[in-house]
């Protein structure tokens, strides 16, 4: 008996039938320039055969040093149409881990937006040997090629190339702080399986319009976009983020989702709160990045109707979200897993704790990575192996499951503060000290102690100057419980922040490193 068989398209193939059946209908609006999808696919698979014809192959890599754009998104799109792997680099890198990156994925082409040409000329002569060829989208010469002269007379299909599952299909290094930061991989699978899991998570339909402000290397961009996409929507991309443009925005183009970080949404609240827009037209906003604060979780929800969600996970794998029909009563909760997703909390034996006991979260599903770039090490590292010998992925990040499941995010593992024997968590020193009126942000670390060993410290950003260290130390001292108590407030002008909005404390250590108590 003969079997029918249909295997499950891949993005590539999914993305050009829209192009076929949504041809008229918007794909991308930037800078005031539409891309309708049968113009998105056309441009994308030009790039697509221009990479084949230069002799990049399926699997290779591709460095993109992109500023947000119609271009980027061709370099992004038309790398994957081609088969072939995308190496977004997040912009604010230093110049040598720029290059570290570059050379540690082994890229043999290379795109640049007209406004890094001339960083990425002054340092040409450390760029990998393998690299093949140099694309600019603006002007070529002195060994780069224009992005028009690079596409120019290629046909516009797409390419009848062998590109299975496990094919790579971007490579996002981490915002680590210390040494090379390590390469997550993600396959065409695993980037087709985020896209259709979140998407059913983040209410995506054929009508969305997202609005993107985020820059489009970060895994936060790939997940509203994939999902965006995947239904058949149209992506809204502003270069850089404004409360103001950004509001003016979701009423111009009726957006319908978006993606923000913490501290994006805390400056749209208060524009908001200033100068109300009609905003009926959101249907659904994710959060990632950081854990929002329970009075602006509050915020939101009087202010937009569709409330939000709460998205929690690593670019590695874990997802959770928690609906704004199960916030009420949960503000402090990340939610539960994906469909297809499972999490469990384990001690510091590597055991499973009961609910209401934190320890470390491990998870595990279809959307973890495969593992990092070249780092066997660290992806063992990563790797919980339970008593079955099920492979789970290690968070980092300390948290517990309540008596219905949802879950909540109590610190990283790395930021606890062991003080007198006690570990202490800055994330709950963090949300007392943010319903000062006078504290605009504020993060705490560990400082060294004569007779704790560690002792918490805060650092805030105060509005307008306004407010006492001194009286907001005694101020929090109060609502603290004793273990937590802080030993100093400091004032500072801002926080250092990776482009996805997190903290960088691991900066902030170093940076105050000489710190110490009695």
């Amino acid at each position: 008996m003969n079997v029918f068989s249909s295997p499950a398209p891949l993005l590539p193939e999914i993305l050009a039938l829209h192009g076929k059946w949504r041809a008229q209908n918007d794909a991308v609006i930037c800078d005031g320039q539409r891309l309708t999808w049968g113009q998105f696919c056309a441009v994308n698979h030009r790039f697509a055969h221009a990479l084949h014809d230069a002799g990049i192959g399926v699997g290779d890599r591709v460095g993109i040093v992109m500023s947000n754009g119609l271009p980027m998104v061709q370099a992004l799109f038309g790398t994957m149409a081609a088969g072939a792997c995308s190496v977004p680099i997040n912009l604010s890198v230093s110049d040598d881990a720029l290059v570290g990156m570059l050379a540690d994925a082994g890229v043999r082409a290379l795109v640049v937006s007209e406004d890094q040409l001339p960083r990425l000329r002054a340092i040409e002569q450390r760029l990998p040997e393998a690299i093949t060829v140099c694309i600019s989208d603006g002007a070529g010469g002195n060994g780069w090629t224009s992005l028009a002269e690079f596409v120019s007379s290629k046909p516009d299909n797409l390419p009848d190339v062998v590109i299975v599952e496990d094919t790579p299909l971007n490579i996002i290094y981490s915002s680590g702080t210390t040494g090379l930061p390590k390469g997550i991989l993600h396959t065409q699978r695993g980037r087709r399986d985020w896209a259709y899991d979140l998407a059913v998570a983040l209410r995506y339909h054929g009508g969305a319009r997202t609005l993107l402000t985020i820059g489009l290397y970060s895994n936060i961009s790939w997940v509203a976009m994939l999902c965006t996409l995947l239904a058949g929507g149209t992506l809204v991309i502003h270069r850089r983020f404004d409360a103001a443009e950004f509001l003016d925005t979701v009423t111009a183009e009726r957006i319908t989702h978006t993606a923000m970080v913490p501290i994006q949404f805390q400056r749209v609240v208060e524009l908001q709160q200033q100068q109300p827009r009609e905003l009926n037209s959101m249907h659904a906003m994710m959060s990632c990045g950081s854990p929002l604060h329970e009075q602006l979780k509050r915020d939101i929800f009087a202010l937009f109707p569709c409330g939000i969600v709460e998205l929690y996970g690593l670019t590695e794998g874990i997802i959770t979200t928690l609906e704004p029909e199960d916030a009420q009563g949960r503000w402090s909760s990340v939610g539960k897993p994906l469909i297809g997703t499972d999490i469990c909390i384990v001690g510091d034996d590597d055991c499973p704790v009961g609910a209401g006991a934190s320890g470390e979260i491990v998870s595990r599903g279809r959307i973890t990575m495969p593992g990092y770039w070249n780092r066997d090490e660290a992806s063992r590292e990563a790797e919980y192996v339970d008593d079955n010998g099920v492979q789970w992925l290690r968070s980092g990040d300390i948290g517990y499951l309540d008596d219905d499941g949802f879950l909540f995010i109590v610190d990283r593992k790395k930021d606890m503060i062991l003080s007198g024997g006690q570990n202490i968590y800055p994330q709950d020193i963090e949300a007392v000290l943010v319903e000062h009126p006078a504290v605009d942000d504020v993060a705490v670390i560990g400082a060294a102690s004569q007779r704790w060993g560690e002792t918490p410290v805060a650092l805030a950003v105060l509005r307008s100057g306004e407010g006492e260290c001194s009286a907001i130390r005694e101020w929090a001292n109060g609502r603290l419980g004793k273990q937590q108590r802080l030993a100093d407030v400091l004032a500072v002008v801002e926080l250092p922040r990776n482009p996805n909005g997190k903290i960088l404390k691991r900066e902030l250590r170093k940076r105050y490193g000489e710190l110490s108590y009695d």
